[in-house]
């Protein structure tokens, strides 16, 4: 029988396939098959990894909203009395009302112009609550007013405590009376407060506070 001769080039490629085949198992590991990794199983994997991760913090209760503190209002001391002291205490206690006037405000003006603005301020106080010296002040007591009977008795009318500060401005100013009297019908009250308001002018060259009508 004869057998026909296979061509050489067909038997070269066959050579150089079986080369390439032996190249391949030779680099890889001893025992292992090569094999190219999946994108598709990596991204499965890091999936399950972040929800079992997440897992146990969800599984976990969460914790009560906080309550606030009633440490500070159990805490916070009574209220101060206040300073002043109580109705009909008398001539006694009239120092104590002006201590307190003057801590709660601080003096802020010129000690001439507090001297000028306190006369002034009590005798207008005076005027208004007795009657007496009325005409000296026109521009506040009108004849309209003069004629009015007063309402409070001088025997029994007191002032207690009085201070002179400023209104929001140098050239204003506020006179704050606290003051005690018996009315025309037997009543005795004290702790009476009364305000008068000033302006500084300017009459014949010199500076002077005049009082403003009350409104």
């Amino acid at each position: 029988m004869t057998t026909t001769p296979r061509s050489p080039r067909l038997l070269l490629l066959s050579t150089v396939t079986l080369a390439v085949a032996g190249v391949a198992l030779l680099g890889a590991p001893h025992g292992q098959k090569p094999s190219a990794p999946t994108t598709s199983s990596t991204a499965h994997a890091a999936t399950d990894s972040s929800a079992a991760t997440a897992a146990p913090a969800a599984s976990q209760p969460s914790a009560p909203p906080r309550r606030p503190s009633t440490a500070s209002a159990s805490s916070t001391p009574p209220v101060v009395e206040s300073a002043l002291p109580p109705h009909g205490e008398g001539v006694a206690g009239d120092r104590a009302i002006q201590r307190s006037l003057e801590e709660a405000w601080p003096a802020d003006l010129p000690a001439a112009d507090e001297r000028e603005l306190l006369t002034a301020g009590r005798a207008l106080l005076r005027a208004d609550a007795t009657g007496i010296g009325r005409a000296k002040w026109p521009t506040v007591f009108p004849d309209s007013v003069q004629a009015v009977v007063p309402a409070f008795a001088t025997a029994r009318f007191r002032i207690q405590a009085a201070i002179a500060r400023r209104d929001g401005s140098p050239d204003k100013a506020v006179v704050h009376l606290v003051w005690a009297g018996m009315d025309r019908g037997g009543t005795f009250t004290d702790l009476r407060i009364t305000d008068w308001f000033f302006t500084r002018t300017i009459k014949k060259g010199a500076a002077t506070w005049t009082p403003q009508p009350r409104t």
